[in-house]
C-alpha cells in the first residue's frame, strides 16, 4: 500500500522566536514531514518610524539564536531580507510548500501586512494558518458585558482573568529536516542592513539575547525576585526589583503563556499578583492597539488632540540628554541611552515631566523612547505615553503631575540610582541629591558640583510649570 508524502509547510517566524510553547510550529511539525523555519528581516520594520540600532542588535542576535537551536534538532532556519509580502510567497514556490504557519499579529502594519501575504499565497494554492502565541487571550475573546472592548484597565483584568488559559507546551520532540539545504541563507551584519555598525547602548549593559538566555532571565526571577515585587517594583535604586523580562516578551523569546503559567505555579504571594498585573497591562494596550489603532498617532481621547504642545527644541534636547536639572528626570535618560532600558518607575517620571512640566507632545517622547528601549513594543510604548501625558485610555488623571523631587525621595531614597547615572551629582550628601541647586556655595565645593557648571540648573520651575500643564489641560477640555 502507498502512502502519499504531503507538501513541505512553512513556519514563518515573527515576534516569536523561541521553540518552547510555540502553537504554530508545534502544529506544522505535527501536520507534515517536512517544515521549513523562515524569518523575513524586514527593511520598513528596520528602517522605518521607529527604527532602534539597539533593537536591531537584539533582533539579530535573537535570530541566530534561534537558528542554533533549529539546528541543534536536525533543521535550520531560512534567513531573507527584503518585503515579507514578496518573499514568503516566493520562498512557498521555491520550497513547494503549500501551507504556511505564523503566530498570529495583532498590530495594524502586520494584519495589513498579513492580510496581502495571505491572499498572494491563495492564489498560489498555500493555505494560511494564524495560530496563537503572542498573546495569552486574543482580542476579540475579551469583550465587555455588551461584546464590545474595553477601554479601562480594572474590567479588562477581570475579564481577562476569568477566561480559560491553554496550556503551554514544551519544544517538539522533533522538527523536520528541510527539503533541501540550498533554501537557507546567512544571517545579514546590522551594517549590511543600514541599521548601524552596532547598538547604541554599551553592549556590556545589554541584555544577552536569544531564548537560553531569556529563559535563565525567567528563571532567576521565579526564584529569587518575584515574591519581593510588590514590595521592590518601585525602587529604582534596586538592581533586582523588577523582571527585566520585557524585551524577551517583546519578540517571543519567551510565551507570555508560559510566564502567566510559571508564575501561577508559585506561591501565592503579593509580588506574584502584581507581577502578573503587569503582564495583563501588556495584553490590555495590544488590545487597545488592535481595536483603536488610530492611537498610533492621534490622542485616544480626542478633547487633548488641540493641546497647544511646546516647541521648545532646546527644552527637548536636554530631557534627550538627561540635562533638565532634575536628578531622577536626568538619570532615567541617561540610564536609558546607556542600557537601552529604562526603569518602569523613571518611564513615568520622564514622561510626566516632558509632556507635563516642558508641555512637549507625548509623541515627542514616544518616538525617543523608541530608538533607544531593546524593548521598543509599540503597543505598551504607546500606552504608557499617552497615559503619563493624560491623552490615552485610562489615564493618569491630569491633573496629577509628577513631582520629580518627591519622587526622588520616595523612589531613590538615598539617591544611588541618581549617582550611578549622574556621576556629576557623585559627591552630593543625600540631603540635597533630588535638590542640589539648594546646595550653598560651600555645599557645591565640598560636593566637587558646582551648578550651571558641572551640572545644569533646573531648566523649569516644577510650581510654575505644573500651574501651565493645568491651565493648558483645562483649557483643552473646556473647548473640547
Amino acid at each position: 500500500m502507498s502512502t502519499t508524502r504531503r507538501r513541505p509547510s512553512i513556519v514563518w517566524f515573527r515576534r516569536d522566536l523561541r521553540l518552547h510553547d510555540h502553537p504554530a510550529l508545534l502544529a506544522a511539525c505535527a501536520d507534515r514531514d517536512e517544515v521549513v523555519p523562515l524569518y523575513v528581516l524586514d527593511p520598513a520594520l528596520i528602517n522605518g518610524r521607529f527604527a532602534s540600532p539597539n533593537r536591531t542588535w537584539f533582533l539579530l542576535e535573537s535570530v541566530r539564536a534561534l537558528r542554533d537551536a533549529l539546528r541543534g534538532l536536525g533543521s535550520d532556519l531560512v534567513v531573507r531580507v527584503g518585503d515579507p509580502r514578496d518573499i514568503v510567497p516566493a520562498t512557498a514556490r521555491a520550497a513547494r510548500a503549500d501551507a504556511v504557519y505564523v503566530s498570529r499579529d495583532h498590530a495594524p502594519f502586520g494584519r495589513a501586512r498579513d492580510a496581502v501575504v495571505a491572499e498572494a499565497l491563495a492564489r498560489d494554492g498555500v493555505t494560511w494558518h494564524p495560530c496563537r502565541g503572542v498573546l495569552v487571550h486574543e482580542p476579540d475573546e475579551v469583550r465587555t458585558g455588551e461584546g464590545g472592548p474595553f477601554s479601562v484597565y480594572s474590567p479588562f483584568r477581570r475579564a481577562w482573568e476569568v477566561l480559560e488559559r491553554r496550556a503551554a507546551a514544551g519544544v517538539p520532540r522533533r522538527i523536520p529536516p528541510l527539503p533541501t539545504d540550498a533554501l537557507a541563507g546567512s544571517i545579514p551584519s546590522q551594517a549590511d542592513l543600514g541599521a548601524g555598525d552596532g547598538p547604541t547602548a554599551d553592549a556590556r549593559l545589554l541584555p544577552e539575547p536569544g531564548e537560553p538566555a531569556a529563559r535563565r532571565r525567567l528563571e532567576r526571577w521565579l526564584s529569587h525576585g518575584v515574591e519581593g515585587y510588590a514590595a521592590h517594583r518601585d525602587r529604582m535604586d534596586l538592581v533586582d526589583g523588577t523582571s527585566r523580562l520585557s524585551a524577551d516578551l517583546h519578540l517571543g523569546l519567551l510565551s507570555p503563556t508560559e510566564v502567566v503559567e510559571s508564575v501561577a505555579r508559585g506561591e501565592s504571594s503579593d509580588g506574584n499578583r502584581i507581577f502578573t498585573n503587569e503582564l495583563v497591562w501588556r495584553e490590555f494596550y495590544a488590545h487597545v492597539l488592535f481595536h483603536r489603532p488610530h492611537v498610533r498617532t492621534r490622542a485616544f481621547r480626542e478633547e487633548y488632540e488641540s493641546i497647544p504642545w511646546s516647541d521648545d527644541a532646546g527644552a527637548l534636547a536636554a530631557w534627550e540628554a538627561g540635562r533638565t536639572g532634575y536628578p531622577i528626570v536626568d538619570a532615567g535618560m541617561r540610564q536609558l541611552a546607556a542600557t537601552g532600558w529604562m526603569h518602569n518607575r523613571a518611564r513615568m517620571i520622564t514622561a510626566s515631566f516632558l509632556t507635563k512640566d516642558l508641555l512637549i507632545d507625548w509623541r515627542r517622547g514616544e518616538s525617543c523612547f523608541m530608538r533607544h528601549l531593546v524593548d521598543g513594543d509599540v503597543a505598551s510604548n504607546n500606552g504608557g505615553w499617552q497615559w503619563a501625558a493624560s491623552t490615552g485610555t485610562d489615564p493618569q488623571p491630569y491633573f496629577r503631575i509628577f513631582n520629580p523631587i518627591l519622587q526622588g525621595k520616595r523612589f531613590d531614597p538615598d539617591g544611588a540610582y541618581v549617582r550611578r547615572w549622574v556621576p556629576e551629582l557623585a559627591g552630593v550628601g543625600t540631603a540635597r541629591i533630588h535638590a542640589p541647586w539648594e546646595m550653598s556655595d560651600a555645599e557645591q565645593a565640598a560636593a566637587a558640583c558646582r551648578i550651571d557648571v558641572d551640572y545644569p540648573a533646573p531648566i523649569v520651575d516644577h510650581a510654575e510649570a505644573r500651574a501651565r500643564a493645568l491651565a493648558v489641560y483645562e483649557a483643552a477640555r473646556r473647548t473640547s
